[in-house]
């Protein structure tokens, strides 16, 4: 019983170890950039040099392993698909990760005359 008690706790240990070597997500927000509006994309990358790519398009970042970059909406148009809702991220010779953008960034907008709400 001493040997399985022992075996479980390794296990146990191990799963939760696990999480600590995932890479961290990266993430996007909206901020001003002068008289425009652009998307804040910040992430993580292996090494320094890795080259890192939005939507297969090569950018220059800011920082080292922990990189941040400013896109123009009218570069994030250009380069996304209409109503897109995430964009893709690689770093070095990595896969494609997606990456959320903020909700409603491509899509339209619906303008609301009234909104009825109603309690039962």
């Amino acid at each position: 019983m001493d040997l399985a008690l022992r075996l479980g706790v390794i296990a146990l240990a191990a799963g939760f170890g696990s999480g600590a070597m995932a890479a961290p997500v990266a993430s996007t927000y909206l901020v001003t950039c002068g008289d425009q509006t652009c998307l804040m994309v910040r992430g993580h990358r292996g090494q320094r040099e890795d080259a890192v790519a939005i939507n297969g398009h090569r950018v220059a970042v800011e920082g080292g392993r922990d990189w941040r970059l400013r896109l123009p909406m009218t570069t994030l148009r250009a380069w996304s698909a209409p109503y897109a809702r995430s964009l893709a991220i690689a770093t070095g010779e990595s896969a494609e990760r997606e990456v959320s953008l903020p909700i409603g960034l491509l899509g339209h907008t619906t303008d609301l005359a009234a909104l009825e709400v109603r309690v039962r």
